[in-house]
C-alpha cells in the first residue's frame, strides 16, 4: 500500500507575507474605524476605506513598492486573504440573523414583501437601461453581448448588501428597531432574488441560458428554504439547547459557527451565494427556544472587532480609482452612481410609504437598503472573471458601492432620530443587550405583563 505524501504546509515567504498582511489589514482598519467614530461615523466607513487606501488607488499608486511587498499580485496570496474574509462574512452574517425578530417578521411580512419589490424593481430596471445605453461606449470589445453587460449593471444596481447592513445596524446600535428589522428581512428577500438573477446572467454569459437550468436555480432556492423550516429548524434547536448544558460557552459558540458554516455549505454547493445560506442559519439559532443568546456574546466580539474590519478592509483592495482621471470613465461613474442612488433609494421609500409607513420610517429604510457593499463588490467581481466588465467598469461598479456605504449611517441617523420608539423595541434592545454582555436595563412592565 502506497500512502502519497502530505501536502506542504503553508511557510516561509507565504506565511510571513500572508502574516504581514492580515497584521497591516487589521490594524490599519481598527484606526480608521477609531477614527470615524471621532467625527461621528460608525466604524464601519474606516473599514472599507481600509483597502481603498492600502491598494492601487492610493498607496499602491505611491509606493507601489511597500504595497507589492505586502500584498504581491500573486493569485494565491490573495486567496489567503479571501478566505480569511469570507469566514468573517459568513459569522457577521450568521449573527446578524440571530437578531431577526421572526415574530415582528411575521405581522409584518407584507411590508418587508413591499419594500423589497420596489426597492429591487425599480434599480433593477434602471440599471437595465443604463447597462445597454453604455455598453458599447464604456465596455468597447469585451462585451460581445450588450443585454449581458445590461444584466451585469441591472443586478449590480438591485442588490442590497446584508454584511454591511448588519455592520451599520450594529455600529449604530439599530439592530434591535423595528426598521432595522425590515431593513434586514427586505434586504435579505433582495439579495436572494439577486443571486439568482447573478446565476442567470452568468449562465447568459458561459454557456447560455435555458428554461431547465432556470428552473433549477429556482427549485434549489425553495428547496433550500423548506429544508430549513422542516428539518434545520427543529435540528438547531435540539443541538443548541444540548450545547447549553454544559456550563461553558464553547460548546454553544462551536454549534452556532457550524450550523451558520453548514447553511453556506448547502446554498454554495446548490449554486447560490454561502452568505444567504449562513443568514438563514442564523435565523434558526436565534429562533427562541434555540441558543442561549448570552453565550454568544465572546463570539460576537472576535467577529465584530477582528473578522468582520479585515473582510471589509479587503473590499475595496481591488479597485482602482485612478482609473477615473480619464473623462469618459468619470462621467459614466457619475452617471452610475446617481441612477443607483436613485432607484434604490425611491424604490424602497415608496415600498415603506405604501406600507403605511411614515415619511421618515420610509427615509432610512431607504438609507439602509442603499448600502450595496461587499454583494455588488461580488458582482463585479463576478463579472469581471467572466470577461463582462472591464477593469475601469469594476471600478465603476465598486465606487458605488463603497459610496452607497458610506452614505448611509449619516442618513440613518438623521432620520431615526426622528423615529419614535416603541415598547417592543425597548423589550428588543434589553435582549440584545444582554446576549452582548453590556449593561440593560429592563423597561417598565406593559400594561398586559402588569394584568
Amino acid at each position: 500500500m502506497t500512502l502519497s505524501a502530505p501536502p506542504g504546509a503553508l511557510g516561509g515567504n507565504s506565511l510571513l507575507v500572508f502574516l504581514s498582511a492580515v497584521t497591516v489589514l487589521l490594524l490599519i482598519a481598527h484606526l480608521l474605524g477609531r477614527l470615524a467614530e471621532r467625527v461621528g461615523m460608525p466604524a464601519i466607513a474606516g473599514e472599507l476605506l481600509t483597502g481603498v487606501i492600502l491598494g492601487p488607488s492610493l498607496l499602491g499608486h505611491l509606493l507601489p513598492g511597500v504595497t507589492g511587498w505586502i500584498f504581491p499580485a500573486d493569485t494565491g496570496q490573495m486567496h489567503l486573504l479571501d478566505a480569511v474574509g469570507q469566514i468573517g462574512i459568513l459569522l457577521l452574517v450568521g449573527l446578524t440573523g440571530t437578531h431577526l425578530d421572526v415574530a415582528m417578521v411575521r405581522r409584518r411580512k407584507a411590508t418587508a414583501v413591499r419594500i423589497s419589490l420596489a426597492g429591487l424593481l425599480l434599480p433593477l430596471a434602471l440599471g437595465l437601461g443604463t447597462g445597454y445605453l453604455l455598453a458599447d461606449w464604456l465596455s468597447g470589445s469585451e462585451v460581445s453581448e450588450p443585454l449581458v453587460f445590461a444584466g451585469f449593471m441591472g443586478v449590480a444596481m438591485a442588490v442590497t448588501a446584508i454584511p454591511v447592513i448588519a455592520k451599520i445596524l450594529s455600529d449604530m446600535r439599530l439592530l434591535h428597531r423595528d426598521v432595522g428589522q425590515l431593513t434586514l428581512v427586505a434586504g435579505t428577500i433582495d439579495d436572494a432574488v439577486a443571486w439568482f438573477l447573478l446565476a442567470v446572467v452568468s449562465m447568459a454569459a458561459t454557456v447560455g441560458l435555458s428554461a431547465g437550468s432556470v428552473a433549477k436555480v429556482i427549485f434549489y432556492l425553495i428547496a433550500f428554504v423548506v429544508l430549513a423550516v422542516l428539518v434545520g429548524r427543529p435540528l438547531v434547536r435540539r443541538v443548541m439547547r444540548f450545547a447549553d448544558r454544559s456550563p461553558e460557552a464553547g460548546p454553544s459558540i462551536v454549534a452556532a459557527v457550524v450550523f451558520v458554516f453548514c447553511g453556506a455549505i448547502i446554498t454554495q454547493a446548490l449554486g447560490m451565494e454561502p452568505v444567504f445560506g449562513a443568514f438563514v442559519a442564523g435565523i434558526l439559532v436565534g429562533l427562541p427556544r434555540a441558543a442561549n443568546q448570552a453565550k454568544l456574546a465572546a463570539l460576537r466580539t472576535v467577529v465584530l472587532s477582528v473578522f468582520a474590519p479585515i473582510f471589509l478592509a479587503t473590499a475595496g483592495f481591488r479597485m482602482d480609482l485612478t482609473a477615473l482621471a480619464q473623462p469618459r470613465v468619470a462621467l459614466a461613474a457619475a452617471l452610475v452612481l446617481t441612477i443607483a442612488i436613485v432607484g434604490k433609494f425611491a424604490g424602497a421609500y415608496a415600498g415603506a410609504r405604501l406600507s403605511g409607513l411614515n415619511r421618515w420610517e420610509g427615509l432610512a429604510i431607504g438609507a439602509g437598503m442603499n448600502s450595496r457593499g461587499v454583494v455588488e463588490v461580488v458582482v463585479a467581481l463576478t463579472g469581471l472573471r467572466l470577461g463582462v466588465l472591464n477593469t475601469a467598469t469594476y471600478t465603476i461598479v465598486v465606487l458605488v458601492a463603497i459610496v452607497t456605504s458610506l452614505m448611509a449611517p449619516p442618513l440613518l441617523r438623521y432620520t431615526m432620530t426622528r423615529v419614535e420608539s416603541n415598547e417592543d423595541e425597548r423589550l428588543r434592545k434589553f435582549d440584545h443587550d444582554t446576549w452582548n454582555g453590556l449593561p440593560a436595563v429592563r423597561p417598565p412592565p406593559t400594561i398586559e405583563e402588569k394584568a
